[in-house]
């Protein structure tokens, strides 16, 4: 017989679907799951996390979106071997739920954290003024302008549709970055961009292809650079963008690696899974296979 796996719920009642608690509360116990820690605050859920490794729990079940998700993930960084991670998307993107194709069903989402199969899934640490892990996108330039202006309120007003409501409000602060970038073992180089995208997930702001060929599970880091481009050719390639047709673009530089160094001026602002870091100069670098998440077993 197999043995017991001892899993928690961190529920984020402030996600997008997380509308009715006590039905989730009553769903949850149905399948056996009656450990849940309900978050008040911003940070709490990382906290929870730290708290269920120290308590000896197997398996973390992500209820809410992916920011929730990037808290719990850093929560469990230094010990993940120890855990495993279910995910029930209840956010407004559920992005990395997209990645690893997980149903948007709210009995199937709790079956296959439940009793899914574990995949192996690539870590990113990203060292800048501080040390932040994440597993999906992360963006700088424009795109973590465009987050800066993306208010919970927006979000919740929007939905999906919130990250195109952000690109608006942060059209007029559009502007290059003069950036030094080293990208493996390749020499450093300087170019003038607007945008660094660091890819291990595929999707943004709902579903959004910004790294449409990326694996969460190679060992590299998908890294696309845009370049600053006159506002027709940018406003093609942001069409593009949105068809995740935009790798073909020959203006877009695109390379794959275990490690990128970044530094620019102006500082540019980096979207880490949702959440915005320091503007000082950054190094990415993968961790092969460091987490494990539930998913389906076709």
């Amino acid at each position: 017989m197999a043995a017991r796996v001892k899993s928690c719920i961190i529920l984020n009642p402030m996600s997008g679907r997380a509308k009715n608690i006590e039905r989730l509360r009553r769903k949850f116990r149905e399948n056996g799951l009656t450990n849940l820690l309900v978050t008040r605050k911003r940070g709490a859920a990382e906290k929870f996390a730290q708290r269920a490794i120290a308590e000896g729990y197997d398996r973390i079940i992500v209820a809410g979106g992916d920011g929730t998700l990037n808290e719990i993930v850093n929560g469990i960084a230094n010990h993940s071997s120890k855990v495993s991670i279910g995910i029930i998307p209840l956010g407004t993107g559920n992005d990395f739920a997209r990645s690893l194709e997980l149903p948007n069903d709210l009995d199937a989402a709790i079956q296959v954290a439940r009793d899914g199969r574990r995949k192996p899934v690539d870590l990113v640490r990203v060292t800048s003024k501080r040390v932040r892990y994440f597993v999906n996108v992360s963006a700088g330039g424009f795109s973590g302008l465009v987050n800066e202006k993306m208010t919970p309120q927006m979000k919740r007003t929007w939905g999906p549709l919130s990250y195109l409501r952000g690109a608006a409000a942060a059209a007029s602060g559009l502007r290059a970055y003069e950036t030094t970038i080293k990208i493996g073992r390749s020499k450093t180089s300087s170019r003038s961009l607007y945008n660094v995208i660091i890819g291990n997930g595929r999707y943004v702001a709902g579903g959004i292809p910004v790294a449409p060929s990326a694996e969460l599970s190679d060992g590299l880091l998908d890294i696309i650079l845009i370049p600053e481009l006159p506002a027709g050719e940018i406003a093609f390639l942001g069409a593009q963008i949105l068809m995740g047709k935009h790798l073909s673009n020959d203006s877009v530089i695109f390379k794959r690696a275990k490690k990128v160094m970044i530094k620019s001026s102006p500082g540019m602002w980096f979207n880490v899974d949702g959440e915005l870091v320091g503007n000082q100069p950054a190094v990415f670098e993968i961790i092969p296979r460091a987490l494990h998440f539930m998913v389906g077993r076709k």
